[in-house]
Formats: structure tokens, sequence, C-alpha cells
């Protein structure tokens, strides 16, 4: 009896640790990029900002996010994945407070690129913790990796709950938004209390077997980045088409029409949605070795993006709302996957950091340009499109991946 008792825990345990270290997730992109959202409409009203403006806070995030892809290889290897994690918690708590001290334009943007150094940091790192937790337990490692790129819903949902009633509250008082930026730092806090436990149990060093065969190596190879071209082609794509949605899908539904408890409810089910995801594409992450799970989901996003930039229906925009947040995330976990299905060990850190530069890039770009477009005709709904369209051909691309020779 004590036998087929035994598994269903030992395999609890993994997922507990995995929904743990989420939290990490929902911090580095959940609450520090996707909650700006909320914000941005009514922070353009107030600080008359054009859309290119609002969008250029999200490129300044998106900056950060590559200056720190940029720095983390080195950090992990002189302080290790666990001690990045809980370092770029702690700075992004800072500032995302930090947010709600300023109005002037230049100084929000100097702290949104800070607060994507901070998120570049931990998400990087998270990712190669939780490919480290997959390692133990093999059999389950697609779930355990969509777990965790799952926490980022965790953090849009809490955002979306969080942001309007503290809106509300300070509506009187000048610049009220700013309370919301101290209440989502608050956020950032409590999480990285509870990532902390799970951070320290996967810093232990390689196996002495995994360090040996990886002496015996010598040096690992570079990157294969000619063979992976595809792959990082339509994972840049993805980066330009989804962040236009992410950055303004808010703003759009409020120039619909769309109620503040409509639009809470819109932005809470698509996060809980990114949570769901994980189980939902466990298994294609599992099996798909190529670029046929980047390929596919590219495909649905670029669906999900183009549905609000064609009508404003209540139930259309829920089903882009779902299937956006069921999708998105998962994504960036086929990545993840890709690297564990075709590297060895020993580049999985170098590959995820290969992943989220190129990554950062696709975001640079996207929200200026779709902001720019909706200052011009058009609007809203024709940056929408361009998201979509970037999707979609990024999926062409991604298609054209083959799995890499071992």
């Amino acid at each position: 009896m004590q036998s087929t008792a035994s598994p269903p825990a030992s395999a609890r345990q993994p997922i507990a640790v995995a929904l743990a270290l989420s939290l990490g997730a929902a911090v580095s992109l959940g609450i520090t990029r996707f909650s700006y959202a909320l914000l941005l409409p009514v922070m353009r009203d107030d600080l008359g900002w054009s859309y290119t403006l609002a969008g250029g806070m999200n490129t300044a995030n998106a900056l950060g996010y590559l200056l720190g892809a940029l720095v983390t290889p080195p950090l992990l290897r002189l302080l290790g994945p666990a001690r990045v994690l809980l370092w770029g918690c702690v700075l992004a708590s800072v500032f995302m407070a930090a947010c709600g001290f300023f109005t002037d334009a230049t100084m929000l943007l100097v702290q949104r690129l800070l607060a994507g150094v901070a998120s570049a940091f931990v998400f990087i790192a998270g990712g190669l913790l939780a490919a480290r937790l997959g390692q133990q337990v093999p059999e389950r490692a697609g779930l355990l990796l969509g777990l965790y790129y799952g926490g980022v819903g965790w953090g849009i949902a809490a955002s979306a709950l969080g942001v309007p009633p503290l809106l509300a509250a300070a509506g009187a008082t000048a610049h009220g938004w700013a309370w919301a930026w101290w209440g989502l730092a608050v956020l950032c806090v409590l999480a990285t209390v509870v990532v902390a436990r799970p951070a320290a149990a996967l810093a232990q060093p390689e196996p002495a077997g995994a360090a040996a065969a990886g002496a015996a190596r010598g040096r690992a190879p570079g990157l294969p980045w000619l063979a992976m071209a595809p792959m990082l082609a339509g994972y840049t794509l993805f980066g330009v088409g989804y962040i236009g949605y992410m950055t303004f899908v808010i703003a759009l539904l409020r120039e619909q029409g769309a109620s503040d408890p409509a639009i809470t409810g819109f932005y809470t089910l698509l996060g809980l949605a990114v949570v769901g995801s994980a189980r939902v594409w466990a298994r294609l992450l599992d099996r798909a070795q190529g670029g046929g799970a980047l390929a596919l989901l590219n495909a649905l996003l670029g669906i999900a993006t183009v549905l609000p930039a064609l009508t404003g229906a209540w139930p259309v925009v829920l089903v882009s709302g779902l299937l956006f947040g069921g999708v998105f995330l998962s994504l960036v976990a086929s990545t993840t996957a890709f690297v564990r299905h075709n590297l060895p060990s020993a580049q999985w850190a170098a590959g995820i950091s290969a992943f989220t530069i190129i990554f950062a890039f696709g975001q640079i770009v996207g929200p200026t340009v779709v902001g720019w477009i909706a200052d011009g005709p058009g609007g809203l709904a024709r940056g929408h499109l361009v998201s979509a369209a970037a999707l979609w051909l990024g999926a062409l691309v991604a298609w054209r991946q083959r799995p890499l020779a071992q």
C-alpha cells in the first residue's frame, strides 16, 4: 500500500514548488509589465500623453528587459539563479514603488526601464530553476514549465482586481494613479516572500555526474544560432505582436465604451486563462521538439489579437481575452521546452538567455510602433491589426524550425 501512495505525494511536491516559484513570473511580467495596461488610460488622460509616448513607456520597459537579459548570464555564473531571482524581485518592487513618485515623463521612462532590467533577472533565473525542476521529474517537465510561466497570470489577475479599487479610492487626489503603483509594489514584496523558499530549494549546485560530464566536454560549445534561426525569428515576431495587445487592449476597450467592471472582469479572466494554460499545452510542450508548438501558438494568438479590432461585441471580446490568456505564456514556455529538448543542460542558461534577448528586441519595437499607428487614422484598431500580422508571420517562420541534431 505504501508504494502505491508514494508516487502521488512525490508528484504533488514538484507541482507545489513550481506554483510557489511561479510567483517570480507573476512579479516579472504579470505585475511589473502587464499591470501598466490598466494604468495607461488614466495616466494618459492625467498627463496629456500621446499614444506614442504611452507606448514608449512599455518600450522603455522592454529596453530594460533587453539590458537585463544581456547581463543575466554572467550574473547567473557569479551568484547562481536563486540569488539573481530574489534580488531581481526586490529591485522590481523598489522600481514599481518609485513610479508613484514621478509625473515627469522622462523620470517615468527611467523607472520603467529599470523595472524592465529587474524583471529580466527574475524571468530568466526563474525559468532556469523551473527547467531544473523539470529535469528532476522528466515525465512532468512540460507541466512544471507551464505552471512556472503561468504564474504571470496570477500577476495579471491580481493587478486587474487590485488596481481599479485603488484608482477609485484615490480618485479625488491629484495623480491618484500613484497609489496603484504603490499597491502593485506591495504585491511584488508579498510574492518575493513566497518565492524565496522554492528558489533556495532549487539552488543546489549541479550533481557531480553532470559536472563531470561538463568537464569532459571542456567549455560548452557556442549556441547553434543558424540552426535555431527560424525559432529565434518566430519568437522575435511574437515579441513584436503580443506586446501591442497587452499594452493597448484596455485603452481600446475603453474607446469602445466598456465599463470599469467589464474591463476588470476581462483582464481577470485573461490572467486566469494564463494560469489554466499550463495543463492545456503541457503535452504539446513535451512532444514538440521543433518549431511546431511556437507556430501553432503564434497563429492562435494572432486570432485573439485581431478579434477586438474587428468588433466591440462583448462575447467576442471575452473570447479574445480567454484565447490570448490561454496561449501567450505557453508560447514563452515553448522556447524553454525547445532549449530543454535540443541543447545539453550546460547550455540551458545560454539558450534561455538567447531567446529572452531576441524576445526583448521584438518588445522594444512593438509598443512604440503600435502607439504611432494608433495616433494616426484607424486608431488603436489598426494597431491591433498590425500586431496580428506580426504574429501570423511569426507562425509561418517558426513552422520551418526542425529539431536540432544532437
